[in-house]
């Protein structure tokens, strides 16, 4: 598994640079030469981390204000690339700038940043990773008990296949045991999402502490198999937060 990025710029000697600088980590990278068409794809594809240059690129600090505004990448890391003329690293943090780099930007310094962000990229990962998984799971609502198929769960919710559709806004209990482990989950859940054929989404509600931690620990178990050394770099992104 990578990580995915997506870089805003039409600098030659800025692409020359980060370019490689992510791909040696692991990390895909898009490259958009335009603000307006940027905007475009961060309303609907969902990146790990955005890279804008703020200051050469027309739009471009538009871009990073508005990014904590769209739906997919509210909480992506956000690098702000300035030139040192025009926005001050203080502005590019009060718009929501993760990390800021100044150009001319070498390769040695954009290593440094990229790893030093790389952990909460993983993070950031964890928080929204679904991992594909079919097995059986209880639905009861309504004083139905249903037998449901799950397609994927994630540490806040699980997508189903059911026989019957489920209504939106249904408050069920689901229950059902991770793969491969003893971990049986039950938990209250609401219906995100539905539709006439019987797919569904829910949004699990007040689970209890010790059973969130086993999920988080399987998934994190999960992502490990798919990206090696995840483990660590959460543990390094959670402890950097602690302080």
């Amino acid at each position: 598994m990578t990580l995915d990025s997506l870089l805003l710029s039409k600098d030659p000697e800025l692409l020359r640079v980060i370019r490689p600088t992510l791909e040696k980590l692991s990390i895909d990278v898009e490259i958009c030469h335009e603000a307006r068409a940027g905007a475009d794809i961060l309303i609907s594809d969902k990146f790990d981390a955005v890279i804008v240059d703020c200051d050469d690129l027309n739009g471009g600090l538009a871009v990073l204000q508005g990014l904590r505004s769209t739906p997919s990448n509210k909480n992506s890391v956000a690098f702000a690339i300035l030139n040192g003329k025009r926005t001050t690293t203080q502005e590019a943090f009060g718009m929501g700038a993760n990390f800021v780099l100044q150009k001319p930007i070498s390769a040695l310094n954009a290593s440094r940043c990229f790893n030093a962000a790389l952990n909460f990229m993983v993070k950031e990962r964890r928080r929204y990773f679904r991992q594909p998984v079919k097995m059986l799971v209880k639905v009861v609502f309504d004083g139905k008990s249903l037998n449901a198929t799950s397609t994927n769960v994630s540490e806040g919710g699980i997508a189903l296949m059911l026989r019957e559709a489920l209504p939106k806004g249904a408050a069920p209990h689901v229950n059902f045991t991770l793969p491969g482990t003893n971990i049986h989950m039950e938990v209250e859940a609401e219906v995100a999402w539905a539709d006439v054929k019987g797919l569904a989404g829910l949004r699990f509600h007040n689970v209890p502490k010790s059973s969130q931690e086993q999920l988080e620990k399987w998934l994190d178990e999960q992502l490990e198999q798919e990206f090696p050394g995840a483990k660590e770099r959460l543990a390094a992104a959670e402890s950097e937060a602690a302080r």
